[in-house]
């Protein structure tokens, strides 16, 4: 019998995909390497890559969409899926069915979400097609932010965890909100017809106690090409089909078929569909980049709202929340550290990229900016901000 020794090659991967920051750095890789290859003599490839036709027909029912629509639209809708059964779990039984957890990280949420947005809108309030984007810098990325959080190891305690991770759920259930009633086509009735007599059939599953998996995905499949038929975002399928999974078996209270299908799925959506996703979007060809373009009230309305919008509004709000007795400051937890754990929150990388692509890239507009550059210097700024100010303040409590 082999025995596997801590250097061992298969030991360093076990532990690396058990730490919290791996998703983080896998996100990191991917997005480097679309720079790069964007940047090299492999951007032709690489635009190839991404406009690479894929298409799926059954009868009359056609899906054609180039490959970068199908991992936005499609592998995406896995990953709202999981936000999904993540949200249900913490309303149920998590840190959210608790009134007293919710409402600092509730408050500050909100200004994190308008401050950037106002922010946004400002530098771009004359431009009709620029403020089609006022929603990019009001996400948050919260496996980046973790990731940052994780660098500082165990002296970080378990209130600004908790105090981020429920932050960026609110986040989540805002961006949800916008995405489905502000970055939406035309809509068909028919298709969306198809949608709402998809939910009934779901619920009756719930009701009855089926804890199978089987059903629910195959409801859900039809519900996402409904989706994506009827205008509105496609991913929100994902959202609303976790809704309906069952948090308890009544045959069996030891087992979660929600927990075990956000297991199975952490890891396939933290290595596999946020670091595609990363490649196919973050591609930027630096080249050409001039102060012009740098300087263009798109790319700097989100790196400002990114930046000082979700310090401001985070600090800001909660500050006084906190002044005003609304609300009380997280037990081990400084207003230095919670400033520090505002500034991650301006880590906005996968759903501002997102959010981004629903705002211009999908719209077939020739625009003149890049609003990934903007995303990206801002996302960065942030980071730094919080792990400076983060450990600062934990050394100093220490």
């Amino acid at each position: 019998m082999s025995v596997v020794t801590s250097n061992s090659p298969q030991s360093f991967i076990q532990k690396f995909l058990q730490l919290e920051s791996a998703g983080g750095v896998c996100l990191i890789i991917a997005a480097v390497v679309a720079m790069l290859c964007a940047n090299s003599a492999l951007d032709s490839y690489y635009q190839l890559l991404l406009d690479t036709p894929v298409e799926v027909r059954v009868g009359p029912l056609e899906i054609a969409k180039p490959l970068l629509l199908w991992i936005n639209d499609g592998l995406m809708a896995i990953f709202f899926f999981l936000i999904g059964l993540e949200l249900k779990r913490e309303l149920l039984e998590g840190e959210l069915s608790d009134p007293r957890n919710i409402v600092l990280p509730g408050i500050g949420a909100i200004g994190g979400m308008a401050v950037p947005a106002l922010i946004y809108v400002y530098f771009n309030r004359d431009d009709p097609v620029a403020i089609q984007g006022w929603a990019i810098p009001a996400a948050t990325d919260i496996a980046f932010a973790l990731g940052v959080l994780a660098l500082l190891g165990s002296r970080v305690p378990s209130s600004i965890k908790i105090f981020l991770t429920s932050l960026a759920i609110f986040d989540d259930v805002g961006a949800i909100v916008i995405i489905a009633f502000f970055y939406t086509a035309n809509i068909s009735v028919t298709a969306l017809a198809v949608v709402v007599l998809c939910l009934p059939v779901l619920g009756l599953l719930n009701r009855k106690g089926v804890c199978d998996h089987s059903p629910y995905v195959m409801i859900g499949v039809i519900m996402w090409i409904a989706m994506l038929k009827s205008g509105v975002h496609a991913t929100l399928a994902g959202v609303i089909l976790a809704m309906f999974i069952p948090l308890r078996n009544k045959a069996d209270p030891e087992h979660s078929p929600l927990k075990v299908l956000e297991h199975d799925l952490h890891h396939l959506v933290a290595f596999f569909v946020l670091p595609l996703f990363a490649f196919v979007n973050a591609g930027i060809d630096l080249r050409s980049i001039g102060a012009d373009q740098l300087l263009h009230a798109v790319p700097l309305g989100i790196a400002l709202g990114l930046f000082a919008g979700k310090q401001i509004g985070i600090f800001g709000l909660c500050w006084l929340s906190i002044k005003l007795n609304l609300a009380r400051l997280p037990e081990g937890t400084s207003q230095t550290s919670l400033f520090g754990t505002a500034a991650l929150c301006g880590i906005g990388f996968t759903m501002s990229l997102f959010i981004g692509s629903l705002a211009f890239e999908e719209t077939g507009s020739n625009l003149l900016f890049d609003e990934r550059l903007g995303i990206i210097i801002g996302s960065l700024a942030s980071g730094l901000v919080g792990f400076l100010v983060l450990r600062s303040s934990l050394r100093t409590a220490l």
